[in-house]
């Protein structure tokens, strides 16, 4: 029934338009009720990332495997980011005619960034507690996280634009190999914030700026999804 939802949807999207097809055109093509669509999806949008909260259910349980407790961090968040390539991978004619629908909608893209910040999300809590013994720690996990989800998706999205024609994985190893390089227990230890850097909560958190030095000052919205900030900061900088 919920394959038949998603087909149905998808059908009717393509030849209507997403916002022109409601629940109960979706309900009747399907030849099902609207209490059943609403049993597996809570709003139209929803039908279109149907595989999203599966796929994230199994990156938690992936990161949360003492398995992978020996295994440098950045690694094993980028085998955890895998997972979501081989979702899109699976059906890989489903994914590209998501892409752009998204692309299309602004209402699905907003959707779409949603998820990317839950996996995000799920990435960074998984590094923190990696690097809980850091006095950098937060600040790594966030960066990392982000870095991670904005590597996978350049490499994905880059493969969806080309209609799915090329295997993904050459792309998407690459791409978190640098991610790897750049931040994994090999790489050089930038300089970063100190342990009193990262009291930033208490009266003594701010760091002293000497005279002369520029400072750089991003302000975002609760929720701004991590590589979206980390895309300012690097523009910001860029222009000083």
């Amino acid at each position: 029934m919920r394959d038949a939802l998603v087909a149905a949807a998808l059908r009717l999207f393509d030849e209507r338009g997403f916002e022109q097809t409601t629940v109960d055109d979706i309900v009747a093509l399907a030849g099902v009720g609207r209490r059943s669509f609403f049993r597996y999806f809570p709003s139209k949008e929803s039908v279109v990332f149907p595989d999203h909260d599966g796929c994230l259910a199994e990156m938690n349980a992936f990161l949360a495997d003492p398995a992978g407790a020996a295994e440098d961090p950045v690694e094993r968040a980028g085998a955890a980011a895998r997972l979501v390539l081989r979702m899109y991978a699976a059906d890989p004619v489903f994914s590209v005619r998501r892409y752009r629908l998204t692309r299309e909608v602004p209402a699905l893209r907003a959707h779409e960034l949603s998820a990317v910040w839950r996996y995000e999300r799920a990435l960074a809590d998984y590094l923190r507690s990696r690097y809980a013994h850091r006095p950098d720690g937060r600040l790594r996990a966030d960066v990392v996280a982000a870095a991670v989800v904005a590597a996978h998706n350049n490499a994905l999205r880059s493969w969806l634009r080309s209609g799915a024609e090329r295997d993904p994985e050459a792309s998407v190893t690459e791409a978190l190999a640098y991610v790897v390089a750049t931040w994994g227990d090999q790489a050089p230890v930038p300089a970063g914030p100190t342990a009193r850097g990262e009291e930033a909560d208490g009266a003594d958190g701010a760091e002293e700026v000497r005279e002369g030095e520029e400072v750089v000052v991003l302000v975002a919205r609760r929720g701004t999804p991590m590589w979206r900030v980390v895309d300012e900061i690097q523009a910001a900088l860029s222009a000083t």
